[in-house]
């Protein structure tokens, strides 16, 4: 009989299943040769999960919070994050549906970072686009993945580049400054810009799976992950157009990651803003409690400095 009991964290369990020698009915069974498990790491990490030093606000905004499982893996990452740096991660869940311009400083008071993740369809859309406004004008760490980082870029092409309207064509299919398209909406074998095709086969244009990025060996984001060519799974259809690329970066916001092919925009940075990261893949699905993610420690890391200064501490 093997007992189970509850626990104050997840994490404990693999620890309190091994004391009951779980481990070695298992291996015994199944006829394997181990070595005896060593798990210092593991209670390093129930030991930081459990006591915390302190703690962060991280507002996630997002369109599926009635759903809030549908962010599971995000909410893990960032809680691993908190793990590497001995941090009780307090996840505000805020439906994007509510953020106005009139009421985001009211709706976002208090939070020491802002993280919009992924989504498909345009209910929300402002909502984020106004998020990440309000992160970039008040200096708040924000982290934007897939959708998060698309909202970002239609956000500063509308408020720094002066391209009223701009969008992404899931959202404005009429839109002058298509910032964020599908691929063949704005390349063609020449460079070029083709017309959009309304009726574009929505399954077939996905991009998908692990894929190598490339990142600017100067950039925040190289110096976080240590190394300049990485390795992230993609889930996505939209692409940033690479026609406003070069403005973009006279701007201000950074391409710091490219494709293998350097043909598609994967990680952007702002200047002039102590953290600003947008990625197109999603860094969660590579997340571990004993090691965290790269961009999760340092988003939570950048949050505590946030609160910090919040605070005046």
């Amino acid at each position: 009989m093997i007992s189970v009991p509850d626990v104050e964290s997840i994490y404990k369990i693999p620890i309190q299943l091994s004391i009951q020698k779980v481990d070695d009915i298992v291996t015994e069974k199944l006829e394997l040769s181990c070595r005896k498990p060593d798990l210092e790491d593991w209670k390093k990490v129930t030991e930081a999960h459990t006591n915390p030093t302190n703690d962060v606000t991280i507002a996630m905004v997002g369109k599926y919070m009635d759903l809030k499982d549908a962010y599971k893996s995000l909410n893990e990452a960032l809680v691993h994050g908190g793990i590497q740096h001995e941090l009780k991660i307090n996840i505000s869940h805020i439906d994007s549906e509510i953020i106005e311009p009139s009421n985001v400083s009211k709706v976002l008071n208090g939070v020491d970072a802002i993280l919009v993740p992924g989504g498909f369809g345009h209910r929300g859309i402002e909502g984020m686009i106004t998020a990440a406004k309000h992160a970039r004008e008040n200096k708040i760490p924000y982290l934007g993945i897939c959708l998060g980082m698309q909202v970002a870029i239609i956000e500063f092409a509308r408020n720094v580049l002066n391209l009223k309207g701009a969008n992404s064509s899931e959202f404005d299919s009429n839109t002058n400054y298509p910032v964020v398209g599908l691929i063949h909406e704005w390349m063609d074998s020449d460079g070029g810009i083709e017309k959009r095709d309304e009726n574009s086969d929505l399954g077939g244009t996905m991009r998908l799976g692990s894929q190598e990025c490339l990142l600017s060996g100067n950039s925040l984001t190289s110096s976080l992950y240590g190394q300049n060519t990485i390795q992230e799974r993609h889930r996505h259809r939209y692409e940033v157009n690479n026609h406003y690329v070069d403005q973009l970066e006279s701007s201000g916001l950074n391409i710091v990651g490219k494709s293998k092919d350097k043909n598609l925009v994967e990680v952007v940075e702002m200047s002039e803003h102590p953290w600003f990261v947008g990625c197109q893949f999603h860094p969660e699905f590579t997340s571990c409690p004993r090691e965290g993610h790269p961009l999760f420690k340092g988003f939570i890391n950048a949050a505590k400095d946030q609160k910090q200064s919040r605070l005046g501490s």
